[in-house]
């Protein structure tokens, strides 16, 4: 059964930045168009970024220029470095397939204060 962990969330002033990480257990990042998805309060989950299998990656405009997705074929991890952060990012972070196909791990709280 593929678990996914999700942490490196935390309170943020507007303009600084976070590093979320993914740790996939079950199945290989590398094979999987591997996403970060979000969700603010009262919002849909929506997907920000995604890395393919062949390395090639894919940014909400709402994040480009802002935040850059990575993995770690040997930890098996995915990474979401988040700059310039604002207010408006605010929300629960969740990794998963692009097409999510996998059940949604607990997430990873990011608040980003004004």
């Amino acid at each position: 059964q593929v678990q996914l962990a999700e942490s490196g969330g935390g309170l943020v002033q507007a303009g600084g930045s976070l590093r979320l990480s993914c740790e996939v257990s079950g199945s290989l990042v590398s094979v999987n168009n591997m996403g970060w998805f979000r969700q603010g309060p009262g919002k849909q989950r929506e997907l920000v970024a995604y890395i393919s299998s062949g390395g090639s990656t894919n940014y909400a405009d709402s994040v480009k220029g802002r935040f850059t997705i990575s993995r770690d074929n040997a930890k098996n991890t995915v990474y979401l470095q988040m700059n310039s952060l604002k207010p408006e990012d605010t929300a629960v972070y969740y990794c998963n397939t692009r097409t999510r196909i996998y059940g949604w791990g607990q997430g990873t709280q990011v608040t980003v204060s004004s």
